[in-house]
């Protein structure tokens, strides 16, 4: 298979799925913007965080629920793929879209948008993300973006290796319904890996107020029963009530364990 940065390279519409760029893969993010100034590419963003480094660049934005990765590969599956067979077909049409769009909080309008801006181009891939591999639904997600890359003209790209393999040789179509969507409500942090500093937590004003505190408070997240330490730091780029956590790739607690989001608590230090 081809070098991922060399079919972005080649690309004139391209979307991401599961991946807060910034922070994931800052070269991806990268070539990105190289096939935007190079091929007058289409770029739809789809992520329950906005990129402010991304926002001079993509077409669209489509923000959806944390939790709603496997709504939105149905989204995606009802969208491009037209033309498949009839046991798809026969999925595609039993599918309650407009109950998937309310549950995911994106638009059925907003796919058809993105549709709309892929007409007219040729080489269209689509990046899947961290997000997507953490994800209890996994297994169904995986099968439902086979069938968009066997039926569809988007190229399907991951960025994990291990699960580009599982996706080019999974040959299974039994697609499962999307299950019924867990609401994270409250406040919720978000697992980064990188040079990120990893003695903060960063989030909005909006998380300030919900979460009752300061910038630069001693806190605590709570989690499954432990607590972490940091210290909270308000980054006015940012919105929304998800707080950015950075996390040593050694660390062992549940807080860095399966699906990237946690429902947290947050708990102020004591002076």
């Amino acid at each position: 298979m081809e070098n991922i940065k060399e079919i972005i390279s080649k690309s004139d519409y391209i979307i991401t799925f599961g991946s807060f760029l910034a922070a994931d893969n800052i070269e991806i993010q990268e070539s990105i913007i190289e096939a935007i100034a190079k091929n007058t590419a289409e770029f739809v963003y789809m992520h329950p965080i906005d990129n402010i480094d991304l926002k001079v660049y993509y077409s669209q934005f489509i923000k959806y629920e944390v939790g709603s990765e496997e709504g939105i590969a149905s989204l995606l599956l009802d969208t491009f793929v037209k033309n498949s067979d009839e046991k798809i077909q026969n999925y595609i049409a039993e599918l309650d879209i407009g109950y998937i769009s309310a549950e995911s909080s994106a638009g059925e309008e907003e796919f058809e948008e993105a549709l709309e801006r892929a007409n007219s181009k040729i080489n269209k891939t689509l990046i899947v993300g961290r997000d997507i591999f953490s994800h209890e639904r996994v297994e169904n997600i995986t099968k439902i973006l086979s069938v968009i890359s066997k039926f569809s003209d988007l190229k399907i790209v991951c960025l994990e290796k291990e699960y580009q393999k599982i996706l080019d040789e999974i040959c299974d179509e039994s697609l499962e319904e999307p299950e019924e969507l867990h609401s994270y409500n409250g406040t919720v942090v978000y697992r980064l890996y990188g040079e990120e500093d990893t003695n903060t937590l960063v989030g909005s004003a909006s998380f300030e107020r919900i979460a009752k505190v300061k910038d630069g408070d001693d806190i605590y997240i709570n989690f499954n029963g432990e607590k972490i330490k940091r210290k909270f730091s308000v980054n006015k780029d940012l919105y929304g009530t998800i707080a950015l956590c950075a996390m040593d790739t050694e660390d062992s607690s549940s807080l860095s364990q399966g699906y990237r989001y946690k429902q947290v608590k947050i708990e102020k230090v004591d002076a």
